[in-house]
Formats: structure tokens, C-alpha cells, sequence
């Protein structure tokens, strides 16, 4: 047992694996698009940043709590979503997740009307060729769920990133399309994507098997009324 500063408030912790989950416990919103608790941490959206006494900044889903610490959580939210959304293929009044986009839910909650820098990512093809899902590398926000769902949970590997720094990109092996991978259809990346990057098929290429049929969620994952197909980790 130990306790952080949070804000000026004094917070005891326990068994928590890291400060994001110390600072939930304490009923502070701290929003993340990249962290769920059953993938591995990964720390690549930043949202969840944080600043010690000391003016050290850290992602506070990959850091232990320790006993004393003193952390500040209200600065560099809304500039690091802005630096998300200026990399982001901004087409929400057409794109299929509008509504649902975690992305866009965030910046209405901060109030980000105006993004002031310009995207000078690298424009990609849209790769339609699974019959579960789509993919959009556009609206790709690098955050590394459906990369840590195909691989930490489904052991399918059939998506990994590519190149670094301004040119990282998700990716299968050698910028294949994803029917020519391992996929399995099983639609687990795209349960996880926080944005319009993957979205379901809605009449793409037969791909593996023939089948146009769409795939979703794993066992015990349904919804609206849409096929399911248990990925290999289920063991079924």
C-alpha cells in the first residue's frame, strides 16, 4: 500500500498496475485510446500523459505507482489531440464511424473545433479485399489495438507496423492486402479500432473461402444481429 498526490488530492493505492489506473481510482477522467487492459501496454496515443513535480512528463499507462509520487493530469491533453487529429483523415460527416469514432467523441468532449496544423501524411489506398473488413490506413491513428488484438490475443499476426518515425504505417507483411495474410476474418481489430481505420465489409472481395458474410466480436461478443466467428484463441 502507498499513496500519490493527484492533483493535491491524496490517493492510496494497492495492488493498481499503473498511475492511469490510481488516477481512475480517484474518479479523474482520463481519457485513452490505446489502452485496454487485456492487451499489453503500449503507450502510443499519449492521451493519458502526465507531469511529475519535477515538470518530467510520462505516459501514465506504462508507469508504476510509487509511494510519493506527485503528478499534475490538465496539461497537453487537448494539444496532443490536435497533433492525433492533424494526422487523421478528417472526413466525418461521410465516414461509417461517425457517431461511434472514439476519436471524434474526444474532441467534442475537449472542444477541438480547429485543428491548426496541416496533415502532410502520405496518402495510402483503402484496401477493400477481406470479406469482413475494411481498411483504411488514412484514419489510421497509430495506436496500435488491432496490432496487439491480431497478436497478443488471436496469435494470427496477419498485421504489424511498418517504417518509423512520420512514416510508420499498420500494415500486413511486404504492404500485402489483408486477404493474403493469415486473416482469419474474425473482425477482433476492428472491435478494438478507437476510429474508421478498420470497419466492417459491406460487400467487399470474396477472399478466403468465397464467403461475403461479415464476422464480428469473438464468443459472447455479438451485436446488432451480425454474424459471429470465434477467432483461434477462443479454442473452440
Amino acid at each position: 500500500m502507498g499513496f500519490m498526490t493527484i492533483d493535491r488530492i491524496r490517493v492510496e493505492f494497492t495492488d493498481e498496475p499503473n498511475v492511469l489506473s490510481v488516477i481512475r481510482k480517484a474518479d479523474i477522467d482520463i481519457p485513452t485510446l490505446c489502452y485496454h487492459s487485456e492487451l499489453s501496454i503500449y503507450g502510443a496515443c499519449r492521451l493519458c500523459t502526465v507531469e511529475n513535480e519535477r515538470g518530467k512528463t510520462f505516459a501514465s499507462c506504462s508507469e508504476p505507482p510509487r509511494d510519493g509520487m506527485v503528478i499534475y493530469t490538465m496539461k497537453y491533453r487537448k494539444m496532443i489531440l490536435e497533433l492525433l487529429l492533424a494526422a487523421h483523415c478528417r472526413d466525418c460527416t461521410t465516414c461509417i464511424k461517425s457517431g461511434e469514432c472514439h476519436l471524434q467523441e474526444l474532441a467534442h468532449r475537449m472542444g477541438v473545433t480547429h485543428v491548426g496544423y496541416e496533415n502532410t501524411k502520405t496518402q495510402y489506398p483503402i484496401d477493400m479485399s477481406s470479406p469482413a473488413i475494411v481498411r483504411d490506413p488514412n484514419k489510421c491513428i497509430l495506436c496500435g489495438d488491432c496490432v496487439r488484438m491480431c497478436d497478443n490475443v488471436q496469435s494470427v499476426n496477419a498485421i504489424d507496423f511498418a517504417y518509423r518515425g512520420t512514416e510508420a504505417l499498420v500494415t500486413p507483411a511486404f504492404n500485402k492486402n489483408i486477404a493474403e495474410t493469415d486473416c482469419v476474418n474474425c473482425g477482433q481489430c476492428r472491435a478494438v479500432c478507437p476510429t474508421g481505420a478498420i470497419r466492417r465489409s459491406l460487400g467487399g472481395s470474396s477472399g478466403k473461402g468465397g464467403s461475403r458474410r461479415l464476422f464480428w466480436y469473438g464468443a459472447g461478443r455479438e451485436r446488432d444481429g451480425e454474424d459471429c466467428k470465434c477467432a483461434p484463441s477462443y479454442g473452440i
